[in-house]
């Protein structure tokens, strides 16, 4: 018999929301900063990935990465490769990594064709040594300008690369309102990439969520929370499947609703009731302290969703993949079957 953790970590997965630099492990973000020598001392090497009793952002830590730490396209290989071997470890089979070249590119110093080549070496290596599959979405810094992003997808366009699938938009949604990349996703989607975007995330409003969908033509949304605050567009959404990618672990809701209420409280726990398909990720799983295991974990115990409901999310995740539609149903069946298996391990029948 195994435990509903044991359960939480066999379960077959996919992770279609996690950062590539947020998913640096602790270990290598140390020795990574370390060896910069005058750069940093112990001191601000510990600090980098404090978490304090009220979480805080992590974005002060990718930072640091693309402007003090990274040096070359071998750093992007190890942080893809060791997060891969990671995630394998807890039952994910599938991942679709964002990683932002705007940042890389400008304050690392590494080219988008280098460091593409670099972390796709990295899925190679993973899928050989650990059987999980990778797929890449670079991802718009909203925090840049536009005209950046318009210069993110000509690399895209210039390097293709085959598993290099989407485009994403992320960084500090509060700044950066989906609008203002409409040429880039237009370029992007003309291109034949895949699209989706974090959009309602920091309690801004369902609005960002709307032109995501009607305006950069995205096919899953990242986060979305606030969606529920029109219930006109969560049942617009419902309707045509969107899948939205949710973190249990971080999101505006998470760092203010009061310490004994913010799973009670959380639009996570409503969103499945308002018929919309969501999916859990680990986001950052290192930097906030969590692993695919206790990701799902999260959604059971904290968020009080039933085994079944765990099932749906699964399957959620394979639909709202960026792989072709024949493998989605081959994946399904078999993750299906898995999860029976274990299910009657958790459960025996009577």
């Amino acid at each position: 018999m195994m435990d509903l953790a044991a359960f939480c970590r066999a379960i077959p997965k996919v992770e279609l929301h996690v950062h590539l630099l947020g998913a640096i492990r602790l270990p290598t973000l140390a020795e990574m900063a370390a060896r910069q020598g005058a750069g940093y001392t112990p001191e601000e090497v510990d600090d980098l990935a404090r978490r304090d009793a009220k979480p805080k952002g992590v974005l002060h830590i990718l930072r640091a990465l693309e402007q003090r730490i990274l040096r070359g396209p071998e750093d992007l290989h190890r942080i893809a490769y060791e997060y891969l071997e990671d995630a394998a470890a807890q039952g994910v089979r599938h991942a679709e990594i964002f990683w932002n070249p705007t940042g890389t590119a400008r304050d690392a110093g590494i080219d988008y064709r280098a460091g593409a080549d670099a972390i796709l070496a990295a899925f190679d290596d993973a899928r050989h040594d650990h059987g999980v599959s990778a797929l890449l979405i670079p991802a718009i810094d909203r925090e840049a300008t536009p005209e950046d992003a318009v210069e993110m997808v000509d690399w895209m366009r210039a390097h293709r690369r085959g598993r290099i699938v989407g485009l994403g938009i992320d960084y500090r949604e509060n700044d950066g309102p989906p609008e203002a990349f409409w040429k880039a996703y237009r370029l992007a989607k003309q291109a034949g990439f895949r699209l989706t975007a974090h959009a309602g995330e920091f309690g801004c409003h369902w609005r960002n969520i709307e032109t995501a969908l009607d305006l950069l033509e995205v096919e899953r949304i990242d986060h979305g929370y606030t969606v529920l605050d029109n219930p006109a567009l969560a049942r617009r959404c419902a309707e045509r499947g969107i899948v939205f990618t949710v973190v249990p672990t971080n999101s505006y809701y998470l760092r203010t609703l009061p310490p004994d209420r913010w799973a009670a409280d959380h639009p996570i726990r409503r969103m499945p009731a308002a018929g919309l398909l969501v999916h859990p990720n680990t986001d950052d799983p290192p930097l906030h302290r969590v692993d695919p295991a206790g990701c799902w974990l999260s959604m059971a115990r904290d968020f009080g969703f039933g085994l079944e409901d765990l099932r749906r999310f699964m399957l959620n995740g394979i639909l709202g993949a960026f792989i072709p539609d024949d493998e989605k149903r081959g994946l399904a069946a078999t993750f299906d079957a898995e999860y029976a298996r274990l299910r009657a391990e958790l459960e025996p029948t009577p």
